[in-house]
């Protein structure tokens, strides 16, 4: 992979990735800033602005201006916002790259952040809320990370509650947004069938007059526990949803490379071990899964899984006996060797296109500072020994750090007969 860095004189970090025979471009622009950069009482904020953005600018004063501007060039737009990120993107056909530039860079730079129009962006969050409130599987990750981390950013929702949101004015926002929304926390990420000399001189013209105020930085996590813990929300549903997790290690940890291939090993494919017993052999779930998710300052190991209710505990039990045996039981050079080849399959494939590779690069310039060619991540991963794998398991799977969170018919009391499964042995 090609690519350069270029930082502006302002302090903007401008990545170009070249993409020969490519005939699309993808234009990304991310901020440093999320949830966890968030105090209480304005939980959501980031995410309001991330959808007010594209309320309207000053040079297109309403919704539909921004809109249909781009469904006139063609173009695949969206915006995300995360514990740690907020991003704005648009991937175009290469000859309408500047037209796509220009929209985006306007959205970020001049957002008009009209009190009534917020107010009615307040009403179609909320409806947003509610939608994740009705499916299981988004409310058992709010519920895991409120127990690990409690009442911190960590621990609260990225999309915030009714309350903060309702209560969140137009004129916090646009405070909000000149904290963040400045040269030295923003990254700007062009890749595709790019002129790179000629998207640069356009870039360093549009954002001459980004704010130069210093970034705000996010308050550190507290990540210590002392003992397992298991939360349960009672609903009425067909099947179990749950998070079983442990505490892992941040982004910059080179643990990293040996926990990516445990998970992957214990729920990343088809012929993962949690899949092949829980689903293969017993029958008893359509999906599980296994993660290692990074964050600049922590990190979770998590397995989650839809179940029959009425095997619940039998299935934590097994999940429990799997993450057991990998501190018991080295795994095989064949299995890490298939494991290896997996990872490195879905790395390649995941950056085939512009805005793949464009989120590739600007993530990891935005949480690391510096952008890891993806030979060398390959490189990394196939370094990795057993006994890497091994010792990264220890660190990790002690029954003080793990935690367990469940959705379906069950009392509160009920979390003490979970529990009792909570313990690596």
């Amino acid at each position: 992979m090609k690519f350069n860095k270029t930082v502006l004189p302002n302090g903007l970090r401008v990545i170009t990735v070249p993409m020969r025979e490519t005939l699309s471009a993808t234009v990304m622009v991310l901020a440093e800033t999320g949830s966890n950069y968030e105090e209480g009482r304005e939980n959501g904020i980031s995410h309001l602005l991330e959808h007010m953005v594209f309320k309207g600018t000053l040079r297109r004063p309403g919704p539909t201006d921004i809109s249909r501007e781009l469904d006139f060039l063609g173009a695949e737009s969206n915006a995300f916002t995360t514990f740690e990120s907020t991003g704005f993107h648009a991937k175009v056909d290469h000859r309408n790259l500047a037209a796509a530039l220009d929209i985006i860079a306007d959205m970020y730079l001049d957002p008009q952040l009209d009190a009534a129009e917020l107010e009615k962006e307040k009403g179609v969050i909320i409806e947003e809320m509610r939608m994740y409130r009705d499916m299981p599987q988004s409310e058992v990750f709010d519920a895991f990370i409120k127990l690990v981390y409690g009442d911190q950013p960590a621990g609260r929702k990225v999309i915030g509650t009714e309350e903060t949101v309702r209560a969140i004015t137009a004129k916090e926002l646009d405070s909000y947004r000149r904290g963040r929304y400045v040269a030295e926390s923003t990254v700007v990420v062009v890749s595709g069938g790019i002129d790179e000399k000629a998207v640069l001189t356009d870039i360093e013209r549009i954002f001459a007059r980004i704010p130069t105020t210093p970034k705000v930085t996010k308050k550190p996590v507290d990540d210590n526990q002392n003992e397992p813990r298991v939360v349960i929300a009672d609903k009425t549903t067909d099947q179990t949803h749950l998070i079983l997790g442990v505490r892992s290690v941040p982004i910059g940890d080179p643990r990293r490379y040996p926990l990516l291939i445990l998970a992957n090993l214990l729920g990343g494919g088809f012929s993962s071990r949690l899949f092949t017993t829980l689903r293969d052999e017993m029958g008893a779930a359509y999906y599980v899964y296994a993660d290692n998710s990074l964050y600049t300052d922590h990190g979770l190991f998590t397995v989650a899984a839809g179940v029959d209710n009425k095997r619940v505990e039998e299935i934590i039990a097994v999940i429990m006996k799997k993450l057991t045996e990998i501190l018991n039981q080295p795994i095989s050079e064949a299995e890490l060797t298939k494991v290896k080849n997996h990872l490195s399959g879905k790395i390649v494939l995941s950056l085939e296109t512009s805005d793949e590779l464009a989120h590739y690069v600007g993530a990891d310039e935005l949480f690391e500072g510096h952008i890891d060619d993806p030979a060398d991540v390959l490189a990394r991963i196939q370094a990795v020994t057993v006994e890497e794998v091994s010792a990264a398991a220890r660190d990790i799977f002690v029954d003080h750090n793990l935690n367990l969170a469940l959705i379906g018919p069950y009392k509160a009391e009920d979390a003490e007969r979970f529990k009792k499964h909570l313990t690596f042995r």
